[in-house]
């Protein structure tokens, strides 16, 4: 305000001849001043980036002579692109991982025991582990071998099955026909006197026959003796069950058939067989054996047994029966009415033939 200060303005007017705004105009002279500002401004921050750069400057010119490059042009000239640089950084990092993983591994307590031991014999452990991959090798191979083979074993599971189930069912009907066949052989455990299906039957038969044969045998024994059907086991395993003993009316004891004489042998075969043509006719349906032989034993006879014997011949004959009697001896001519005689000779033999009348007694 010149007014209030007029001295002062004009002071002020006249230092202000010499500002760079060269403006009488208050407003551009607070421009310029702003711009002046600005521009000091803008001198300390090229001032502060100079020096910066000549410490960056400094430091490069460090790192590049401590990385052996002559200057930083030689460095700049190594720069890799990207996409290298991408991939150099993944090899350094998989390297890093693996140097852990070995320093992992050499830090182990049971590594770091091994290491401090002695040196291992690497030529005896390459052969080890030669040998032990020519193991590894057979055994796919025979692992391979196995595979196949239960592979071709599955297909054969059910033809074998179905084999084994008709096999079962043939073991079973051969258990049966083997029963079958042992029971009609005599040849089953269960049967301890080893006699056969046909002997079983047969002692049945021998029974009747020894009961009928006991009606002749009393005639011409006496009566002292009776003979009975025996399956006692016979000894060293011998088949039974057709056996023959003697029961001695007068010692009240049975024996064996081959304790008796001859003459009570004799008498005791032809009762038997006397009793089996009864025995016979009875099954036949009273169907009779006309004729009967009998080829010697007479000579083996006493006097009052042979008396008897004669006596159940008579009886047959009388019956119907024709009984020849093959012998020589001679008390029998004198009791026999038909006769056929042989004679030898130098010549050869003949025959006679008598009938109707008995030789007299000599």
């Amino acid at each position: 305000d010149r007014a209030t200060d007029p001295i002062r303005l004009d002071d002020l007017e006249a230092a202000h001849s010499s500002c760079p705004c060269a403006s009488t105009d208050a407003d551009d002279h607070a421009a310029a001043g702003a711009h002046l500002a600005d521009l000091h401004a803008a001198v300390e921050d090229l001032d502060a980036a100079r020096g910066r750069a000549a410490a960056v400057e400094t430091d490069l010119a460090r790192a590049v002579t401590d990385a052996g490059f002559e200057d930083a042009e030689a460095a700049r000239a190594l720069v890799l692109p990207r996409e290298d640089l991408v991939r150099e950084r993944s090899l350094v990092s998989a390297h890093n991982e693996r140097i852990a993983a070995a320093e992992g591994v050499t830090n182990d307590l049971e590594v770091a025991t091994a290491m401090a031991g002695d040196a291992p014999d690497i030529p005896t452990l390459l052969e080890a582990a030669h040998s032990v991959r020519e193991a590894l090798l057979s055994a796919r191979t025979g692992a391979d071998d196995a595979e196949r083979t239960r592979r071709s074993l599955q297909r054969l599971v059910p033809m074998v099955t179905t084999a084994c189930s008709a096999l079962a069912r043939a073991s079973a009907r051969d258990a049966r026909v083997r029963e079958v066949a042992d029971t009609v052989g005599g040849t089953g455990p269960e049967n301890t006197l080893r006699m056969r299906l046909t002997s079983f039957v047969l002692a049945a038969r021998l029974e009747k026959v020894a009961s009928l044969a006991n009606e002749r045998l009393a005639v011409m024994g006496g009566g002292r003796y009776l003979l009975e059907h025996s399956d006692d086991l016979a000894a060293r395993g011998a088949r039974s069950g057709l056996g023959l003993r003697v029961l001695d009316q007068w010692t009240g004891r049975a024996r064996d058939t081959a304790t008796l004489s001859g003459g009570e042998s004799f008498m005791a075969s032809l009762a038997l067989a006397l009793g089996l043509a009864d025995a016979v006719r009875e099954e036949a349906g009273g169907f009779d054996l006309g004729t009967l032989f009998i080829d010697e034993g007479f000579g083996t006879l006493d006097d009052d047994s042979l008396e008897q014997v004669v006596t159940v011949l008579d009886g047959l004959r009388e019956g119907g029966r024709a009984v020849g009697v093959v012998s020589h001896v001679a008390d029998l001519r004198s009791r026999i009415t038909n006769q056929a005689i042989v004679h030898k000779g130098p010549a050869g033999s003949t025959v006679e033939i008598r009938a109707g009348a008995a030789e007299p007694a000599a």
